[in-house]
C-alpha cells in the first residue's frame, strides 16, 4: 500500500474511482474543461488530492482544502471531500489510511480543525467516521444549495 498525492497524470484514476462515490452524478463538462480544472487544482497549494495506491491502482482517495483563516490564532481550517473507496477494496482499512494521511497533512499545515460532512446516514458510515477521529457531536452542520 502505498499513499501519496495524486498526480496530474492520474486524472484518469481518480475519475474512474469516483464512479464509486456516487450511484449518479451530474455530467462532466467536456474532457478540456475537466482538464482544466485539474490543472488549476495542482496549482492551488491549498487544495490535496491523496490516494492509496495497491500495485499502483488507485483504490481509495479524498480531498482537503486547506482553508485561510483569521481567527483561532490565524490558523487555517481543513475540509475533506469525496471520500471514497472502491467497492472491491472496502472494508480493508484503505479508507482509514487516506483519512489519516489528510489529516496528518492538515495537522502539519497547523489547521486548528478540520471538518467533514457526509450524506450518508447509515450506521456502519458514521462509526467509519467517528473511528477516524471526526466527532458528529461537535458542530451542527446546515449545507444550501443553489435554487433549482
Amino acid at each position: 500500500m502505498e499513499i501519496r498525492e495524486l498526480t496530474r497524470g492520474e486524472l484518469d484514476d481518480l475519475l474512474g474511482l469516483y464512479r464509486h462515490l456516487h450511484t449518479s452524478d451530474d455530467p462532466r463538462p467536456p474532457r478540456v474543461e475537466v482538464e482544466s480544472l485539474w490543472n488549476a487544482i495542482h496549482k492551488n497549494h491549498d487544495l490535496r488530492y491523496f490516494g492509496v495506491f495497491v500495485q499502483g491502482r488507485l483504490v481509495s482517495s479524498c480531498t482537503l482544502a486547506v482553508v485561510p483563516n483569521l481567527t483561532r490564532g490565524c490558523r487555517p481550517y481543513g475540509v475533506i471531500e469525496n471520500v471514497v473507496t472502491h467497492a472491491e477494496f472496502r472494508r480493508q482499512g484503505y479508507g482509514m489510511a487516506v483519512l489519516r494521511h489528510a489529516l496528518a497533512w492538515a495537522w502539519r499545515k497547523n489547521c486548528y480543525k478540520v471538518m467533514l460532512l457526509t450524506g450518508r446516514t447509515d450506521k456502519g458510515t458514521l462509526a467509519f467516521y467517528k473511528k477516524a477521529g471526526f466527532d458528529p457531536e461537535a458542530k451542527q452542520a446546515f449545507l444550501a444549495k443553489p435554487p433549482a
